[in-house]
């Protein structure tokens, strides 16, 4: 996997993506930024809940549940110093379907978690993570 970073001007920055994509991300104003774009950190904490989230919905609907949406909602705390690491990350997702079975929905947050999401294992090495979920029929 490849990426490319370029400097905009200030502290604003357009990252592209092997597959195509691109992103703009900028600092803080108290640091230089326009608030032009996602900060890098919070890059990381939206590609682990793009990570899970994707998980969730391909391991329910690969056991036939019919999941029509899913929202994970991400709270995180970073290292007063530096390097200023996620060091407590907790997840929540609100997974809406017909008749879906709430132990299907565990197993598959539980599976994404501890299996599947690179981004949740990777992060997992600095910060506690938790999840929790609820089901919403549809």
């Amino acid at each position: 996997m490849k990426a490319r970073v370029k400097l905009i001007e200030g502290v604003s920055f357009v990252g592209q993506s092997e597959s195509g994509h691109s992103v703009v991300m900028d600092g803080a104003p108290e640091s230089g930024g326009k608030n032009l774009g996602v900060r890098p950190m919070e890059m990381l904490l939206l590609g682990l809940g793009g990570c899970s989230a994707f998980d969730v919905v391909h391991i329910l609907r690969k056991g036939r549940q019919q999941v029509t949406d899913c929202v994970a909602e991400l709270s995180a705390e970073r290292a007063d110093t530096d390097p200023k690491v996620f060091t407590k990350i907790h997840v929540h997702f609100t997974v809406t379907g017909k008749a879906l079975d709430p132990k299907r929905v565990e197993q598959a947050v539980h599976l994404s978690a501890e299996k599947y999401c690179s981004a949740s294992i990777m992060l997992g090495k600095t910060a506690g993570i938790t999840h929790d979920f609820e089901v919403v029929e549809a």
